[in-house]
């Protein structure tokens, strides 16, 4: 790169760029501001092409990285306000901004598909729910299976790890699975029954009928529960089908 000092005096516009012929100013390729040619000082090389600014400054930029100012990177264009939303099951479903479907409970996507996706943030969420219920609920099913296959109800009494389940289930399904519940009561109120129907209902059910066997075992006949007497429970079940 070479540089290229002019004699005339500096009472530029602003700023400058690459030269034009028959333009009686450029653009400065740093701040983008307008600058006459011939009357500025500050003015550099690349690849064989002359280019003009407004202040030492900008030159200065320029020549420390001319490519970032050359071929900028393009930002992803911002979602459009109003953007109308579908269901790619349910076509004639639309409506403005994200959602789910009252029909079969899939995630709305943009009607207009844009050169480059924003993000979606839905999988981010349910990213972040699947991660945190994974962690709680690998104890849970430690706990229930290994009261099966390993004795561990000789070190753990049976209602004690009734008690630890429903403390780490309890989130999984209340938080980590809310979504489901969600879509769940929408199928419902809309009438249109779906898979969320049944998942909702079948953790639902599971998780409820094991809060009332950890809190009151002896609303359970005798005949139904286990030699310590604690009753048995499904958080297990619960927290894994929302998994």
């Amino acid at each position: 790169m070479s540089t290229h000092p002019h004699n005339h005096a500096s009472g530029h516009a602003c700023c400058g760029a690459k030269a034009s012929d028959g333009a009686a100013t450029v653009k400065d390729p740093v701040c983008g501001m307008s600058v006459d040619p011939t009357a500025t000082a500050h003015r550099a090389s690349h690849d064989g092409q002359d280019y003009f600014f407004c202040s030492a400054g900008c030159r200065t930029k320029f020549i420390g990285d001319p490519m970032r100012y050359l071929n900028p990177p393009v930002e992803a264009e911002p979602a459009v306000p109003g953007a109308i939303y579908t269901c790619p099951m349910h076509p004639e479903i639309r409506q403005e901004g994200p959602g789910s479907c009252p029909i079969c409970g899939m995630a709305l996507e943009p009607e207009t598909v844009t050169a480059e996706a924003p993000p979606n943030h839905e999988l981010i969420d349910f990213t972040r729910r699947f991660w945190v219920g994974l962690v709680l609920t690998l104890p849970v099913f430690a706990l229930q299976m290994g009261g099966h296959l390993a004795n561990l109800h000789m070190f753990i009494p049976g209602q004690m790890s009734n008690w630890i389940q429903f403390a780490l289930a309890t989130p999984v399904v209340l938080w980590c699975g809310w979504p489901f519940f969600e879509r769940g009561w929408t199928s419902l109120r809309t009438r249109r029954l779906n898979m969320f129907t049944l998942i909702a209902m079948g953790v639902g059910v599971a998780w409820l009928y094991s809060v009332v066997a950890v809190v009151a075992p002896t609303l359970f006949p005798p005949a139904f529960l286990k030699a310590d007497g604690s009753a048995p429970v499904y958080f297990e079940a619960a927290a894994v089908i929302t998994v």
